[in-house]
């Protein structure tokens, strides 16, 4: 990437675009082929060459937009103002990846650096390599380190879908390997596509193995659909829609929305929505979904978007104060009508990894409706990111020059750029949100998911029914303390995904 510099200013063409992801550009004039790690001073024109032109990518992208970026010392915009003293800076930051890291705020959790853009993009669509099975890992007993998995659901069409294992089913080890803390990622998360589960059953509180095992293989790119499970549950003297909802995905607004057709066809008088498996996603998407919950409140205020003092500054003068408000729509992307239910009190289901998204669906309803949550206490991810590309330009004959993407290298980042807050402003959940009613699931009474017998679900329907059961959970002597599902976190995120007028930022 080549960058010119103007005393204390980086005058670099960057270049933005909020698109499906809020695709963010940030280019120089056209970069030779890559080469080792080297730099150069032309004319005031930094050339850096290799790794170095990445890192050099990272801290520009970061000292931009980072949210915290006024309280990182190495982001501070004295470091680039002499150029010199820029480039032995860069120069002593040659790893990306571990550059990257070094210049995050300590309160930061969740923005990452991804080696290949491609990996992230199907991500935050949903498409991954899966064999099907979204399971769960819990401790096997006090002070061990043991794990047990347990089966959250499986993933319709997925390898695991044709295979003997279902909901709640467990398992201890992997190819005849028993799972422990120290294994349990390189048994369970590595890139081998193929892995047998060896599973066990539960004997007077003991885990027991059953001698049955389960192969499985993961298929590459297998979109994973994030409506699991949507129906109509016709109880006595009320009907209830239920909503399974798993990931917040863009392109799958047009499905949700002839969901809540039928919702709105079927005349429902109260909705569930079960987010209990949902880390988060498309903020363009949540918003779309908090207007079919509602449709009283078109054209008010759902959220506010609380960034860094820099690019508020650039985005006001852009697009006004009134780019920082999102809200309440009638209409999908592509202009067709939202199919909006105006109920006055929505039942959210959660768990202790419910996060981002789902989390601003109940902290942004909660000023207008009702919410009743049940379930755990959430992550308390109250903030978003973009996704960074490093974009150079390029002479096409016939075409002249366009913008591409670095061919010299495929990295991108997803750090976090800004807070969300309700439109009373209230964003302060970074510890999670607490449920009115906390329940938590059992391995011991999984229940099946969309049955009116499943724990959670019976709970809420006895709160619509004015009934409301006491709820426990069966007797069991085995601990229920999870271990950090490290696919689960790559899920969490909260993207914001705008569409607006390029703009330059000298």
């Amino acid at each position: 990437m080549r960058l010119h510099f103007k005393p204390l200013i980086a005058t670099s063409c960057f270049s933005v675009f909020f698109n499906i992801v809020l695709l963010i550009s940030i280019f120089g004039c056209e970069s030779d082929p890559i080469n080792e790690d080297s730099s150069n001073i032309v004319n005031n024109v930094i050339n850096f060459e290799g790794d170095l032109e990445i890192s050099d990518f990272v801290w520009k992208s970061l000292n931009q937009y980072y949210f915290w970026q006024n309280e990182v010392p190495k982001l501070s915009d004295s470091i680039s103002a002499d150029l010199q003293n820029y480039e032995e800076f860069i120069l002593k930051n040659k790893d990306p990846e571990v550059f990257f890291d070094n210049l995050l705020h300590p309160d930061d959790k969740f923005s990452f650096i991804e080696k290949n853009y491609s990996d992230l993009e199907n991500l935050i669509q949903g498409v991954v390599a899966s064999n099907g099975v979204e399971f769960g890992l819990l401790f096997a007993c006090n002070n061990c380190r043991q794990l047990i998995g347990y089966v959250k659901y499986i993933l319709p069409g997925s390898d695991a879908s044709e295979k003997d294992i279902k909901r709640g089913d467990l398992f201890s080890g992997v190819n005849g390997i028993q799972l422990k803390i120290d294994n349990y990622r390189e048994l369970l998360f590595n890139d081998n596509l193929d892995y047998t589960l060896n599973m066990v059953s539960i004997n007077n509180g003991v885990f027991v193995n059953n001698g049955k095992d389960v192969s499985l293989s993961k298929k590459e790119n297998l979109e994973i659909n994030p409506i699991l499970i949507n129906q109509v549950l016709n109880l006595e003297n009320t009907k209830v829609g239920y909503l399974l909802y798993n990931q917040f995905v863009a392109d799958k607004s047009p499905q949700l929305n002839q969901i809540f057709g039928d919702f709105k066809n079927n005349e429902i008088d109260d909705l569930i929505i079960d987010l209990r498996y949902n880390g988060g996603g498309s903020v363009k998407n949540c918003i779309e979904l908090a207007s079919m919950i509602t449709g009283q409140f078109q054209d008010q205020v759902f959220v506010q978007e609380q960034w860094n003092s820099k690019m508020t500054e650039s985005l006001t003068l852009d697009n006004g104060d009134e780019y920082f408000l999102d809200r309440f729509i009638s209409t999908l992307s592509d202009g067709e009508t939202i199919n909006s239910l105006y109920l006055n009190r929505v039942f959210i289901l959660t768990s202790s990894e419910s996060a981002s998204a789902s989390e601003l669906l109940i902290n942004g309803l909660k000023p207008f409706i009702e919410v009743i949550h049940i379930g755990e206490r959430t992550v308390g991810k109250n903030l978003a990111s973009i996704t960074l590309y490093d974009y150079v330009k390029k002479f096409i004959v016939d075409v002249g020059v366009e913008e591409i993407k670095n061919p010299d290298h495929t990295y991108a980042l997803q750090p976090i750029v800004l807070k969300i807050a309700n439109k009373d402003g209230f964003s302060d959940y970074s510890e999670g949100l607490e449920p009115d009613y906390n329940i938590k699931e059992s391995i011991l009474d999984f229940g099946v998911l969309g049955d009116i017998e499943e724990p959670l679900l019976s709970f809420a329907i006895s709160l619509i029914n004015g009934k409301e059961t006491k709820f426990t959970l069966k007797n069991s002597t085995i601990p229920l303390n999870k271990v950090k599902d490290p696919l689960m976190i790559s899920r969490q995120g909260m993207f914001l995904d705008k569409n607006t007028v390029p703009f330059l930022i000298n």
